[in-house]
């Protein structure tokens, strides 16, 4: 198994949609009149899973941009996250710990953060392939907001990630059958390293 690398057309197209998806949530905040600013409590610790190599690759494109010994250091918080999250899973709770990328409050690799880091706090709306449909009520923050509001705009999550899973599929190609499902908290990304992928023919 070969570290993967994201060709610069498949890394430009997944910069061009994240930079949609925050056009989108940018929009439904400014409609509700919604702004994380001041607000006590902080999505960063918030327990997120993510399930794509294509993201998990860019991630590391970032990771690889800063200087060696600031990656050590980021490995090293991703191992203590990983740490504390398995000892509040063995006791059945979820986990509520700080992500290894947050430095005072602000995400050390913003431009390289993933999907669902870019998506949570306003409502949004999802239609799976099997027709069933799928709401988001947003933070905590943002329900109060909204309250009993019953004409809420939301983000229509599906075209976006229908653009994320025919760029998992460019990414991989026929690898994709031959790779488990990923099921993988941003810490575990980074303590695991870049995705191992068998080489294309």
């Amino acid at each position: 198994m070969a570290n993967a690398h994201l060709s610069p057309e498949i890394a430009t197209q997944l910069a061009d949609l994240y930079a949609r998806m925050e056009a989108a949530y940018d929009d439904v905040a400014r409609q509700l009149d919604f702004s994380c600013q001041g607000c006590p409590d902080n999505c960063c610790d918030s327990y997120f899973r993510h399930h794509t190599y294509v993201e998990w690759a860019y991630l590391w494109e970032g990771v690889n941009e800063l200087p060696e010994e600031r990656q050590r250091q980021l490995v090293a918080r991703a191992e203590e996250y990983v740490e504390a999250s398995e000892r509040a899973l063995a006791r059945e709770q979820r986990p509520q710990v700080m992500c290894p990328l947050n430095d005072d409050g602000l995400c050390t690799l913003y431009a390289h953060r993933l999907m669902i880091c870019r998506m949570h706090g306003v409502p949004s709306s999802l239609t799976r392939p099997d027709g069933q449909s799928q709401k988001f009520p947003g933070c905590f923050r943002c329900q109060e907001l909204v309250g009993e509001r019953a004409d809420v705009p939301t983000v229509d999550r599906t075209g976006f990630y229908r653009e994320l899973v025919a760029l998992e599929v460019a990414f991989l190609g026929h690898r994709r059958h031959l790779l488990p499902k990923v099921n993988k908290t941003l810490a575990e990304m980074l303590v695991e390293g870049p995705p191992g992928l068998p080489p294309l023919p």
